[in-house]
């Protein structure tokens, strides 16, 4: 199961994740991050500290918006993860791509 909430903190988009985030529920966080730019986003943090699990559907919603939010200059921070979902995002490279923090104070001073 997975829910999601969102916050406003100092001009960023704080986007919470609880949960796992799998093929059966990757529609409510590509819903969300749609939302999110639809709104006027530009600095869209994702916290992962309840993130117990992503699977390639998941990180495959991250992916997608890669060239696009890297066109339209909006930031993409994911922060807090647990060391067992940030190994997912390590083994295919996207620790590469995507600005990941160990926390939520590193990722706003970054």
């Amino acid at each position: 199961m997975l829910t999601i909430e969102t916050q406003e903190e100092n001009g960023h988009t704080i986007l919470l994740l609880q949960g796992e985030v799998d093929a059966s529920n990757s529609v409510i966080l590509d819903e969300a991050i749609t939302k999110m730019v639809a709104d006027g986003s530009n600095s869209i943090l994702v916290d992962g500290s309840g993130l117990e699990y992503i699977s390639s559907a998941g990180l495959g919603v991250f992916m997608s918006y890669l060239e696009d939010f890297q066109e339209k200059e909006i930031e993409l921070k994911i922060y807090s993860l647990s060391d067992r979902v940030y190994e997912v995002f390590k083994i295919l490279g996207l620790d590469q791509l995507m600005s990941i923090y160990p926390n939520k104070k590193a990722a706003l001073n970054s």
